[in-house]
């Protein structure tokens, strides 16, 4: 029997965490039994999901935990084993339109010849239609998102010319181009500096405060208690997930880096 094959039946057959029948009904995100394989070991292991609507959610775990892979397999950019995923209470598929999605800045061909304003614009195209017509609404929108994230004077930079905080902002700009409900980033903050990590996380909680859901995976612990709600912890399976005040534990993050997170490191914390 195959490893694939076996994995397809661990799945099936229930072994899922505790707590995967218990997700609230007005989730924005509910994810069931997700299993991703790269050849024959597992990237993802039947995780099961909850996210809150109207909060901010951070995906925490250590390198290689299956962070980035769980976000794209909710998306569909990597295929997924087994699993299902809806969207306020919708299948994925007739949903996306409800959703933005901020790719990591290393996954992106910077050298590609286009302008900031561009970039921006592209957020619309859901709305234009392969061959639709570039109206004023939509360049005042393209303005507007500019403005949001402080990229205004920036318009008509070659994207590669940028650093990599700006180039962040812009793709930022480009989701919020989108008026989508859900917006799914990953690491928004990495790689960035004080500046920009604040006018990022001041448009999050903005977007926060209009009603719409934001899952970043996040990889700065110090900061999770001041930026998030609500946490999903990973190390392949799922550790836990809850309320950032309940949930972001020292117990809880030992268990999710398995001893690799120093004991120093937590009490600097300050969790419980």
């Amino acid at each position: 029997m195959s490893a694939r094959t076996n994995l397809e039946l661990a799945a099936d057959n229930g072994t899922l965490r505790e707590g995967a029948d218990t997700a609230l009904s007005d989730s924005a995100l509910l994810v069931k039994g997700l299993t991703v394989s790269y050849g024959t070991k597992p990237a993802v292991f039947s995780v099961d999901a909850a996210v809150p609507r109207a909060a901010m959610t951070a995906i925490i775990g250590p390198n290689g935990a299956g962070k980035s892979t769980f976000l794209k397999a909710v998306l569909g950019i990597v295929p997924r084993i087994s699993g299902t995923v809806s969207v306020a209470g919708q299948p994925l598929e007739t949903m996306r339109r409800s959703i933005a999605y901020v790719p990591q800045r290393a996954s992106v061909d910077w050298d590609f010849p286009t302008r900031v304003r561009d970039v921006v614009t592209m957020g619309q195209f859901r709305q234009l239609g392969l061959l639709g017509r570039l109206r004023q609404s939509h360049r005042q929108k393209t303005a507007e998102c500019l403005e949001r994230v402080g990229m205004s004077a920036f318009a008509d930079r070659q994207i590669g010319q940028l650093s990599g905080g700006q180039q962040q902002r812009v793709f930022l700009a480009r989701a919020l181009a989108q008026n989508a409900d859900l917006y799914l980033l990953d690491e928004p903050f990495a790689g960035v500096d004080a500046a920009t990590e604040k006018a990022i996380i001041d448009v999050l909680k903005g977007l926060k405060a209009e009603g719409k859901t934001v899952v970043c995976v996040h990889h700065d612990l110090a900061t999770v208690s001041d930026y998030f709600d609500h946490v999903l912890l990973l190390n392949v399976r799922k550790i836990a997930e809850g309320p950032v005040a309940t949930t972001f534990t020292g117990p809880v993050l030992q268990d999710t880096y398995g001893g690799r997170l120093a004991t120093a490191h937590i009490d600097q914390l300050k969790l419980d």
